[in-house]
């Protein structure tokens, strides 16, 4: 019997004859008391985890889905979304598209799942993104159409954006601008976004307002595009129209297709088309890439081109004499917009609405922000001095 009770004892971890073993012995308190504090410490780094995970895997309140990595002027965009974003204590999700519809929309899939409130997104196409809009939607997230306007659907909230179409009058008013007075047939190549984005029809429409008059009275000969010599006695243009010609002269937004269809628009015509050249450019990427091939052609003499987005690299072409102007469409109001938006519709409030744009199933409401057109004479005010880049980007500023 006893030896049954001190097998026990044994198994229990009592009756040792040793100090360490022994009950009551200071050793033996001693262990106890430090097993006490690792029982305390490991449930204490078991909460950390626990707190830590739920930060790392809470909700996304703003989901924010842009077109492509591959150009500056979106890198500028997520950048300063996030660090505004942040400012503002809300939580944020940038995805990027990749010039892909599907992957667009899977984007959008992705952060329905974080269980976003808010969607901002810039299509890839316009008409292809409805199907996005409509899924946030459907999971009551609301959309605002960032930059270019989601088509056809009612699912957009509203929609923040450049005044698009003075984007474009801006251009022809600066080439206009640059041709001697009175003179005629002076040579003139047209350039257009992607036919799957509406502000590229916008665009075109601002610089078809002030280019026609003077393509009309013989002041331009358009070189690139007969569908625009075809129509140039047709002031306001059919979208389909604006279709024929886009189709004949886009550069979809890529720099290499832009540079390869200036190429072959230059070896398209001959000398009395080169010589002084007036180029409406539709952005800065593919601004650069067409100056590039009429510098390199060597009966071209002089040019005029336009661009937007005040891009560092056509801001040195510019101070360069590469690029003759570029738009500043100030990114800093853009996403200051964007997110006023979104804080707005999370607080069950309304953003401010200053004017409408119909998408084919909708007038969406819209806040359109004003558009600077920057030269050489003004860089400096308009780039450095208003805090856009700072001049430490660039070399040979005046």
């Amino acid at each position: 019997m006893r030896d049954s009770k001190n097998r026990k004892k044994l198994i229990d971890g009592e009756g040792w004859d040793n100090e360490s073993r022994t009950p009551n012995s200071p050793l033996h308190a001693a262990k106890v008391h430090k097993g006490g504090i690792l029982m305390k410490r490991t449930l204490f780094i078991a909460l950390l985890f626990t707190v830590v995970a739920g930060f790392a895997f809470a909700d996304t309140q703003v989901g924010i889905v842009l077109p492509t990595k591959d150009e500056p002027r979106w890198i500028q965009d997520q950048t300063r979304f996030l660090d505004a974003l942040k400012s503002a204590g809300f939580s944020a999700k940038v995805l990027f598209s990749q010039g892909d519809s599907a992957k667009e929309k899977a984007n959008v899939e992705a952060l329905i799942s974080e269980k976003i409130k808010v969607l901002i997104i810039c299509p890839q196409d316009g008409t292809a993104a409805a199907a996005a809009a409509d899924l946030a939607h459907k999971a009551g997230v609301k959309v605002i159409s960032y930059d270019r306007l989601i088509r056809d659907t009612t699912s957009v909230d509203y929609y923040v954006t450049f005044d698009s179409f003075m984007v474009g009058k801006a251009w022809g008013d600066y080439l206009n601008s640059k041709v001697p007075a009175g003179s005629k047939g002076n040579n003139l190549y047209i350039y257009a976004g992607a036919a799957s984005d509406n502000n590229a029809f916008i665009f075109f429409e601002g610089a078809w307002s002030a280019l026609q008059p003077k393509i009309a009275d013989g002041t331009y000969i358009v070189r690139n595009s007969d569908k625009a010599v075809a129509l140039k006695d047709k002031a306001k243009l059919t979208r389909d129209e604006e279709a024929q010609i886009i189709g004949q002269v886009t550069t979809n937004w890529n720099f290499n297709d832009a540079k390869n269809k200036a190429e072959a628009n230059l070896t398209a015509v001959g000398k009395e088309a080169k010589g002084t050249v007036y180029i409406c450019a539709p952005n800065d990427g593919t601004a650069r890439a067409i100056a590039d091939a009429f510098a390199a052609d060597k009966d071209v003499k002089t040019y005029y081109i336009t661009g937007q987005d005040a891009e560092i690299a056509s801001i040195q072409y510019i101070i360069d004499g590469k690029q003759s102007m570029t738009v500043l469409k100030d990114v800093r109001t853009l996403v200051k917009d964007a997110i006023n938006a979104a804080v707005a519709y999370m607080k069950g409030q309304t953003p401010p609405v200053t004017a409408y744009y119909n998408n084919g199933k909708k007038d969406v409401p819209a806040k359109p922000t004003a558009i600077v057109t920057v030269t050489k004479e003004n860089v400096k005010k308009e780039i450095i001095d208003s805090g856009y880049w700072p001049a430490d980007k660039f070399t040979g500023l005046k």
